[in-house]
């Protein structure tokens, strides 16, 4: 006769016995889909809010020069140049945040400093700074 441990050993357990969570790998989804679909439809997305934009806003700057679009993090960054550092950049939550931005950063980079200085002692007078 078998004792009680012995028999228990023996049967087969419904469930099978857990591997390591390293053997098979841990099941996250951070980004984009192996198949590229996601990275297609986003792209595809935010070209026709570019399009409508530029339809609305026919003479801005954004229609007249098309900056390059790009996501990170949370936001979308209109680009026209090279880099962040040497380009006019516009930064916003949505692709018409960030086009607006890149429209008014446009315009500012064109606009000449202003060179007069404002005398608190003469209200209204102004004196050119050479």
């Amino acid at each position: 006769m078998k004792s009680p441990e012995s028999a228990f050993a023996e049967q087969e357990h419904i469930q099978p016995r857990r591997r390591p969570r390293f053997e098979y790998g841990m099941k996250r989804h951070n980004g984009p889909r192996l198949d590229g679909r996601h990275i297609v439809d986003q792209t595809m997305a935010m070209m026709e809010r570019m399009e409508l934009y530029c339809a609305a806003h026919p003479g801005s700057p954004t229609a007249m020069r098309r900056p390059q679009l790009l996501m990170r993090g949370q936001l979308w960054i209109a680009l026209l140049g090279p880099s962040a550092e040497e380009g006019i950049v516009g930064i916003g939550p949505t692709v018409e945040g960030a086009l607006r931005a890149f429209d008014a950063q446009y315009v500012a980079a064109l606009r000449p400093p202003d060179r007069t200085v404002r005398s608190h002692a003469h209200r209204g007078s102004t004196i050119g700074a050479a």
